[in-house]
């Protein structure tokens, strides 16, 4: 069995995990960390870890999931299958952007800026009428539920 953490000296775990997938290495492995992200857990479980452990677990408790690792079995920590679960929902930046016609992305761009419907259609030169109807075909697309999901989404992975 390998245990890793994400941050490690070397190479991080995912890069170590990448290389024992990658060089058909059979043994179990587990990432031992502090990281809660579900996209760092979504990436460890694409590369197929055995075991997605948080280091503020009862020592008790990691040795029964060592030993369920060590059965076969895939292991996360409880907690972390709500955190997982809404990554999961969330649609991913290709989901989104790959989705949306060019006007659509710079409407999702202004109303990250802040700007109103209005000053949107004012800016584009548009019928503040055809702003609403691209918000609404945005949100539909995206699966996210208001203009400050996609503000929110877009700051986050868009404007960096």
């Amino acid at each position: 069995m390998v245990i890793l953490d994400h941050k490690m000296p070397v190479l991080t775990g995912m890069e170590t995990l990448k290389e024992i997938k990658a060089r058909n290495i059979k043994t179990k492995t587990v990432l031992f960390t502090v990281s809660d992200s579900g996209e760092d857990v979504q990436d460890a479980l694409k590369l197929g870890v055995d075991g997605y452990l948080l280091k503020d677990m009862e020592p008790d408790l990691i040795i029964i999931d060592i030993r369920k690792i060590l059965r076969g079995e895939l292991v996360i920590s409880p907690n972390l299958a709500s955190i997982l679960a809404q990554t999961l929902r969330t649609p991913s930046i290709q989901d989104i952007a790959g989705n949306l016609t060019g006007r659509e992305l710079q409407v999702i761009q202004m109303i990250a800026e802040g700007l109103s419907n209005k000053m949107i259609a004012n800016k584009l030169d548009i019928a503040e009428s055809t702003v609403k109807v691209h918000v609404k075909h945005i949100l539909n697309k995206t699966g996210l539920r208001t203009r400050v999901d996609a503000a929110v989404w877009t700051v986050n992975h868009l404007s960096k």
